[in-house]
């Protein structure tokens, strides 16, 4: 797997990531959603930190929600160099493929939510209540570093209520599968699946 094979899989996961993004932004108000089949929707949010929602602020109760984005933003852009510099050692060194598209698919992944973070507060107007518009004449709806990353693929495969026995949790109402996340997420966690379950045969030593 050379390195020019491993950046032509990145360019084909970003652009799927980011034509898919900017299609669901500019086609769909906040919230809205279509029902594909009665275990997928395409279900349009927005995620300002990190998965799930989870932001710095929620553990460091003394940072604003908007330092923490920016701290959250900054430090996506300084691993991103150190995952490329990765991608580049392991290719010269003729590593393992799996390990070269393992990184490869991280890269992509992590680079794709961080153009959201860091871009689409300026080329977007918001979403709330309407279908933003690309560039718009009045401004975008925050300023560079604040952007949120753009999530609408869902699958509750089941809903019900757990069984009473269950400690702690029985006779909720539970959904599986409950998150909403986007072609960049897919790309970083099949990525980081590949390297556990192949970890021994990308990392001999």
């Amino acid at each position: 797997m050379t390195l020019k094979k491993s950046v032509a899989l990145i360019v084909i996961v970003l652009l799927i990531d980011q034509i898919s993004k900017i299609y669901v932004k500019t086609h769909f108000a906040l919230h809205e959603n279509i029902e594909v089949t009665s275990w997928f929707k395409i279900y349009f949010i927005e995620n300002d930190g990190m998965a799930w929602g989870t932001k710095i602020s929620d553990f460091a109760t003394f940072i604003s929600d908007r330092t923490a984005k920016v701290v959250l933003t900054l430090f996506r852009v300084f691993a991103i160099f150190g995952i490329a510099y990765w991608l580049y050692d392991v290719t010269r060194k003729k590593g393992s493929n799996i390990l070269i598209i393992a990184i490869a698919l991280i890269f992509s992944g992590a680079l794709g939510n961080i153009i959201d973070s860091v871009l689409y507060g300026v080329i977007f107007n918001d979403s709330h209540g309407q279908i933003a518009s690309f560039l718009p004449t009045t401004g975008g709806y925050d300023t560079l570093l604040h952007g949120k990353v753009v999530d609408m693929l869902y699958f509750p495969l089941f809903k019900g209520y757990l069984p009473s026995w269950i400690p702690f949790v029985g006779g909720r109402f539970f959904t599986f599968f409950e998150p909403v996340f986007n072609i960049a997420d897919v790309a970083i966690s099949t990525g980081f699946v590949m390297l556990i379950v192949f970890n021994k045969k990308v990392f001999k030593n």
